[in-house]
């Protein structure tokens, strides 16, 4: 084991084991990020252990981010309450190292590279072995990134927790016999009240309500016209002195309204519900918006196909954005 922090403990499979090296370092709380849960029933002297298991694989596609929040929470209260805490996987040098790397970064309000470079400088006690060349996956560390971006919160509402959401749905599609309902935005026709966020975007041609601002997923701007020289083709962008391509679509979270269209498929056309129109399209390997920014996986709707619409705080009516 290797004490990163006073009362603080990483370690691997070795480290539970056998209770003595437990009890010897005061540990009193164990956060478990493997594929096994120990047993920690058969060692005498664990009562009053506190413990939290969370199943992760050591592999890239692992959704670790999606624990961190309870993993971070688990820890905090451990030690708020004066316990020595072991957080540990198999072999202590990813699964736990990732955990223990966010715990830094909201603790301390570290970057991810300062968080994981201030871990990597930790040297053990002589009386520990413990080998430190661990290195976390490079899934880990984008994932981490992202908690970063997200202020140290995994915020599910947020459109950089959406767009990673689908990324880990379009790596074992389209193996997936059904999607995730959760993993649809609500049809802003079936709310029957006014709209939280007061923006709502309707086809252009029947006015029937598509989806809301919350749904949109931003991206950075690419690199306009270069991005599409290997096509020999003009993009259908526009362009201001001095600027770089304008974005003609909306990169959208998929809408329940969608969901027929999606399933079997990688790629087609998004249709207007009510009126066949068409609105954009969908593919799960993604699209290049007219900005030059490459988008996975996208779901585009035209800007030139709907019409913002704007609550009035008063009134709650509408009013067209031209």
């Amino acid at each position: 084991m290797l004490e990163v922090r006073p009362g603080l403990y990483l370690g691997g499979a070795a480290a539970v084991a056998e209770p003595d090296h437990l009890r010897q370092a005061g540990i009193t709380a164990v956060l478990t990020v493997d594929s096994e849960e120990p047993d920690f029933r058969s060692g005498a002297g664990m009562e009053g252990l506190r413990s939290l298991f969370v199943w992760a694989l050591d592999k890239p596609e692992t959704d670790l981010l999606s624990h961190l929040d309870r993993c971070v929470a688990f820890i905090s209260q451990a030690r708020a309450e004066g316990r020595a805490v072991l957080v540990h996987c198999h072999a202590g040098i990813s699964r736990s190292v990732a955990v223990i790397t966010a715990f830094m970064m909201k603790t301390d309000q570290f970057t991810f590279e300062k968080a994981y470079e201030n871990l990597q400088t930790i040297k053990p006690e002589a009386n520990f072995i413990f080998v430190c060349s661990y290195r976390m996956n490079e899934g880990f560390e984008w994932q981490l990134k992202l908690y970063q971006a997200m202020g140290y919160e995994v915020d599910t509402s947020s459109a950089i927790y959406k767009q990673y959401r689908l990324q880990k749905v379009t790596e074992k599609y389209p193996e997936l016999q059904n999607l995730p309902q959760e993993l649809f935005a609500v049809d802003p026709t079936t709310i029957s009240q006014g709209l939280k966020d007061g923006i709502l975007y309707k086809c252009r041609k029947c006015r029937r309500s598509l989806f809301r601002s919350s749904s949109i997923l931003d991206h950075n701007e690419g690199s306009g016209p270069i991005a599409f020289a290997h096509k020999r083709v003009t993009p259908s962008f526009t362009l201001t002195a001095g600027s770089q391509a304008q974005c003609t679509s909306y990169f959208i979270e998929p809408v329940q309204w969608m969901e027929s269209s999606l399933l079997g498929v990688m790629d087609g056309q998004l249709l207007c519900p009510k009126c066949n129109a068409k609105l954009g399209s969908f593919n799960w390997y993604g699209e290049q918006c007219s900005c030059g920014r490459w988008i996975t996986p996208a779901f585009q709707i035209h800007k030139n196909r709907v019409d913002e619409m704007k609550m009035l705080p008063v009134l709650g009516s509408q009013t067209r954005k031209t």
